[in-house]
């Protein structure tokens, strides 16, 4: 029996699932070929994960829109069945804690969510964070994420909203 070689590092895996048969003996069961009995199971986890309600969000730290300075930080395994004001909560016990992130980003005052990107949608030109629809993009904190149109791989900023409304009125930049 030959087997492709794309499909090799997940023989391996099934291979140390079940170490007492060789490979050969892993797929003669299976009424397809090898790539057939990949493909199913590949369905299945995805179908799982998709279940799960969990996701994969990338939340943009930003310290000065003026300066453009930010920091991404991603958090997977994101359940969007709790409300914006619980993720926000989360978001402040766990910032802090970073040892990744320079102490003026750990220490500042954040209070506000607004969607910068979703998976397969358009991106804004601007560097930080688009300054319109803010009645559809800003998180309602009485929300769940899920409602609040919170998908896998969406990009969040998270700011101070005085800062923000202070810099919509004025959009200038220092440099």
């Amino acid at each position: 029996m030959m087997v492709p070689a794309r499909c090799m590092p997940i023989i391996g895996q099934a291979a140390a699932q079940a170490p007492e048969k060789d490979q050969t003996q892993l797929f003669t069961a299976y009424p397809g070929n090898v790539t057939d009995w990949l493909w199913e199971k590949t369905r299945a986890k995805e179908f799982l994960h998709m279940a799960s309600e969990e996701v994969t969000v990338t939340v943009r730290l930003i310290r000065s829109f003026e300066h453009r300075n930010f920091r991404p930080v991603v958090y997977h395994g994101v359940s969007v069945e709790q409300t914006v004001r619980e993720f926000i909560e989360f978001l402040k016990q766990d910032i802090p804690l970073r040892p990744s992130l320079p102490p003026p980003f750990r220490n500042y005052k954040y209070d506000k969510l607004k969607i910068i990107h979703q998976a397969h949608k358009s991106k804004t030109n601007e560097l930080v964070l688009g300054l319109e629809d803010d009645d559809r993009l800003l998180l309602k904190e009485e929300s769940t994420l899920k409602a609040a149109g919170i998908a896998s791989e969406t990009e969040i900023a998270f700011f101070c909203e005085e800062d923000y409304r202070n810099y919509k009125t004025n959009p200038i930049l220092s440099w």
